[in-house]
């Protein structure tokens, strides 16, 4: 087989390194990819905010399966535009993937599907904001409607903080055309959760859970990004949570946008907050996630390939994914700066002898090589994975592994899966 992967970040990095592993896979693309990617597959140039440079590209190499990482293609209709031309491609169709391109038709959509949710309210104005905010108990959540990398959510803890934040998403300073529409969101309190299942616009199927780390520094402090580290371990979450999370959350949205015209085929991506009133979604993926699909496919024992053919030929059943008992860990080195402003272009050392210790790969997120060297090209630079028996030794490998790599201004959160530990 032939099979493109579309994107450049450590979750496509992770996704090439998986189905290299398959028997089936003859030659492997991707595009644009980065400096890491380029030593498992062929990295081609693409623009992945045009739809006429992928059908372009896909054109030209007439892939049999495409994969997409992030959700700005998903966004555009590349799923509808390449099965248009009769290539397969795993993931949502423009309509489902809605539930991520804007946070308040996926909050509409939930409480039309009795999906369970903050209480929020939808703005277009700072005085709809005005109006709103006393409804709501401080802190609040301000998020963004549309795309945002991770950067659309602020949590403001008195209402002067909040009508400040409002302010800047709306007149398009913090975020761009994103945040030409928001969401206040009640704060909710609990440990988050990524609960991801691949469904084939009829089945479902949960993967193994993952928990992220959105903020930028140890004990969840300053603001959030696009994820510093991921783990996942078996006792994550237990069979019975599981069963009730598909029931009431990923079932209802497979069934709830095949009702309304729109089916929903790929990974579906759960963000929760486990709160005492029970699950709360916080937000939908419709993709794999970044960085929890780094730990996750650390675990996966089975073909990568196996299982997304089956969810785009429509026969996901359960005997698609079989998973390792250990635990794994993801652990991000960022740019200085990140997720503000910094520089690029940065030498990064020890990234062999950090792949050299037993159970490790160094997934790369943004990354240039050039003369046998790489360097940094983004914010996310390096997602350092590890995989071990227990959880412990599974943190113990990643972080003894990042402290063989270096490069200017290199920052990393030292409390990935600690609160776990400490229980």
């Amino acid at each position: 087989m032939k099979i493109l992967v579309i994107g450049s970040g450590g979750r496509e990095h992770a996704l090439v390194w998986k189905l290299r592993q398959s028997p089936r896979v003859k030659k492997l693309y991707c595009a644009p990819g980065n400096g890491g990617i380029a030593s498992e597959a062929e990295c081609l140039p693409a623009d992945l905010k045009s739809l006429d440079a992928l059908v372009a590209l896909a054109q030209q190499i007439q892939p049999d399966l495409t994969v997409i990482g992030p959700e700005m293609p998903l966004t555009l209709g590349v799923v509808d535009e390449f099965n248009r031309c009769g290539w397969p491609v795993f993931g949502p169709r423009q309509a489902a993937a809605r539930l991520e391109s804007s946070k308040s038709f996926a909050k509409e959509f939930m409480q039309r599907h009795q999906i369970p949710t903050a209480h929020y309210a939808i703005c277009d104005s700072m005085d709809e904001v005005r109006s709103a905010l006393p409804h709501f108990h401080m802190p609040v959540v301000v998020k963004a409607d549309g795309l945002a990398a991770g950067k659309g959510v602020v949590l403001c803890k008195t209402k002067d903080e909040a009508i400040g934040n409002a302010s800047e998403m709306l007149s398009g300073r913090m975020v761009g055309a994103a945040g030409a529409r928001i969401v206040l969101e009640e704060c909710l309190q609990g440990e988050e959760l990524s609960f991801l299942v691949m469904s084939d616009g009829e089945r479902v199927v949960p993967l193994v859970a993952a928990q992220d780390h959105k903020r930028v520094g140890d004990g969840d402090t300053g603001p959030n990004t696009g994820g510093m580290g991921a783990y996942s371990t078996q006792t994550l979450l237990d069979p019975q949570m599981q069963s009730w999370l598909l029931q009431h959350v990923a079932r209802p949205v497979v069934d709830g946008m095949k009702a309304e015209g729109a089916e929903y085929k790929g990974i579906l991506y759960c963000g929760l907050m486990m709160t005492a009133r029970g699950p709360m979604v916080l937000e939908f993926n419709c993709r794999f996630g970044d960085p929890e699909t780094q730990p996750i496919l650390m675990r996966l024992e089975s073909d990568l390939v196996d299982a997304l053919q089956a969810s785009v030929e429509g026969r996901v059943s359960d005997g698609d994914f079989r998973w390792s008992t250990d635990a794994s860990v993801c652990v991000v080195m960022a740019s200085g700066g990140y997720p503000g402003s910094f520089e690029a272009g940065k030498k990064i050392t020890g990234i062999e002898a950090a792949d050299s210790i037993e159970g490790v790969k160094v997934f790369h997120a943004g990354t240039t090589q050039r003369d046998g060297a790489y360097f940094t090209s983004g914010g996310r630079v390096l997602g350092v994975t590890a995989r071990a028996p227990e959880l412990k030794a599974a943190v113990g490998r990643a972080y003894e592994a990042v402290a063989r790599i270096s490069f200017e201004g290199a920052h990393y959160r030292k409390d990935i899966a600690a609160r776990t530990l400490k229980k």
